[in-house]
């Protein structure tokens, strides 16, 4: 039995020595491969490297073990788009009788070249025999380093911003996004604005920047800028640098804050030209005032995520007048009919957070 004994130590001292081995070879090798990114001969590499941890809560220490602190604002300035152009409400004009429509194929050609849109929109005919448009439409994205979705929302006074609670306090957990869309009675939605995430808990109770929602102030000093997203009276997406009274005097009834603003009145922002490779979530808006939704998969070996640059591409692609990036990361979900659609990279599942765009 004595022997019997000391011959099982002996197999879980080599298990425990193989396991910490395998530990360290692993550590190793991807210390050796973020230094390589850093320090190497790719400067777009090394601003990608910093750029991609920095947007992650949980790992942008990394950039402090490799950059210094003058390096890293260097990288990050890069980004600053000294632009504040409000948009032009002019350029939107909402159709509200769309009786007929023809359906057809399309391609899109994105950053990283052309990619087959696979749409899955759907048609019907209504009682008159003229061929009716599905209110929502699907559309598959992808390019070499991302895949994702695109939905678009015919109808944009069905897009609202939704909260996980009437009034935010400090302690208050917030709600996961399909929670909150049934609370709405919604049919499908994403993930809007930032939260106040220190630990990287994820619990998501308090936003930053202003919340607005039906029309209600939730969140937000009246007199601070914030980088607003949002819907007016008029069903207009609305975006740029403004104060929360600017914005409820400009009648807008749903935003939240987040960046960077991605397309103003057509043109893409100096911003949209950059960022690492993360999951992303944004929302845009056509001329016929369509509201458009994407999500982007990423830290995922089937997707490593998209750049700022890469949805600008998208969302111009499928005709975005002004269109801006929403909160990312492991954040970034979409649900329709309360199926999850794309991959949330959050290990633990979808997360808790204080508001959403709910579609009605």
């Amino acid at each position: 039995m004595g022997k019997k004994g000391n011959g099982m130590k002996k197999i879980i001292i080599r298990s425990l020595i193989l396991i910490g081995i395998t530990l360290c070879m692993i550590i190793t090798g991807l210390y050796c491969i973020m230094w390589i990114c850093v320090n190497g001969p790719s400067e777009r590499a090394r601003e990608l490297f910093v750029l991609s941890v920095r947007e992650t809560s949980a790992v942008g220490f990394l950039a402090d073990i490799f950059c210094t602190d003058e390096e890293i604002a260097m990288i990050e300035a890069k980004q600053t788009d000294e632009e504040n152009t409000i948009t032009d409400t002019s350029l939107i004009t909402v159709e509200t009788d769309k009786k007929t429509v023809v359906q057809q194929e399309s391609s899109v050609e994105n950053t990283v070249g052309s990619e087959e849109q696979n749409s899955a929109k759907t048609m019907e005919e209504n009682d008159t025999g003229d061929v009716a448009e599905e209110p929502i439409e699907f559309h598959e994205v992808s390019g070499s380093t991302y895949k994702g979705i695109m939905m678009i929302v015919k109808d944009p006074s069905k897009v609202i911003v939704g909260t996980s609670a009437p009034v935010y306090a400090e302690g208050t957990p917030g709600k996961k996004v399909a929670d909150m869309i049934a609370s709405y009675g919604g049919i499908g939605g994403v993930n809007a604005g930032g939260f106040e995430d220190p630990q990287g808990a994820g619990d998501g109770g308090i936003p930053k920047g202003v919340v607005i929602s039906e029309g209600t102030l939730r969140f937000g000093n009246p007199e601070s800028t914030y980088e607003i997203i949002g819907i007016n009276q008029e069903n207009v997406l609305v975006v740029g640098s403004m104060t929360t009274s600017q914005a409820m005097e400009m009648g807008i009834r749903d935003a939240v804050s987040f960046g960077p603003v991605l397309v103003v009145n057509g043109e893409a922002t100096r911003a949209s030209q950059g960022g690492g490779l993360n999951p992303r979530t944004a929302i845009g808006q056509r001329k016929d005032g369509a509201i458009l939704l994407l999500v982007i998969d990423g830290r995922q070996s089937s997707s490593l995520g998209a750049s700022y640059s890469d949805i600008t591409e998208i969302m111009l692609d499928f005709g975005a007048v002004n269109a801006a990036n929403l909160d990312g990361g492991s954040s970034s979900v979409m649900y329709y009919e309360g199926e999850l659609l794309n991959s949330c990279s959050s290990l633990y599942g979808p997360r808790e957070m204080p508001t959403c765009i709910v579609v009605r």
